[in-house]
């Protein structure tokens, strides 16, 4: 029972949308019908300028973050719950219950998660999507190579199976939400970071 309600509260923390919250809270116009129409961290400093993105950043990885690390450290659970709980976190964000199932993208939950599981592997996520985001400044590119590497990351510094097949189950969601950015990457249309 005690997995189930981590399981159930990963989901449920993770349909939070921080967008949407950040941008009401602080008078910017929803991130739903802005930009790109993604409520993620993005989008919302296409509309709304650093600190919003800053702060919309933060709390989405925060809600991969917490319940993954309340897992592992408050009940010790196995790593097979543990990457539930982070799928779970994952999916909340994907597909939250209270805006309709329609989220974002979820780079920067999956990044909490994988901090969860592990510093080095998020920190290792984290450097790569920085270093690729500095040389060609697509945060879609970014993040796409980033999550893409993050399995490889898992099995080199965890060595966890169970881990790393959660983690490619992520990684292929992510990318079929950035379908519509694969495709501009493709024909060379996608925007650059920062760029309204």
């Amino acid at each position: 029972m005690i997995d189930i309600a981590l399981i159930a509260l990963a989901y449920l923390l993770g349909s939070i949308s921080a967008a949407i919250i950040v941008c009401k809270a602080m008078g910017l116009p929803d991130p739903r019908t802005e930009g790109s129409g993604n409520p993620g961290a993005t989008n919302v400093l296409r509309v709304g300028g650093k600190k919003a993105a800053a702060i919309t950043l933060f709390a989405d990885m925060l809600k991969g973050l917490v319940p993954v690390l309340i897992a592992k450290y408050g009940f010790h659970v196995d790593e097979l719950i543990l990457a539930l709980v982070g799928l779970a976190a994952f999916l909340g964000h994907l597909y939250p219950v209270f805006f309709g199932f329609k989220g974002g993208k979820g780079v920067a939950t999956m990044l909490g998660v994988l901090l969860g599981f592990s510093w080095w592997v998020g920190l290792a996520t984290a450097a790569t999507w920085l270093f690729m985001a500095k040389v060609f400044k697509v945060s879609s590119l970014s993040a796409l190579v980033a999550t893409a590497l993050a399995p490889v990351y898992v099995l080199l510094i965890m060595q966890s199976t169970d881990i790393a097949m959660f983690t490619i189950g992520m990684t292929a969601m992510l990318f079929w939400r950035h379908r519509s950015n694969i495709q501009n990457l493709l024909s060379g249309k996608e925007g650059k970071i920062g760029k309204r």
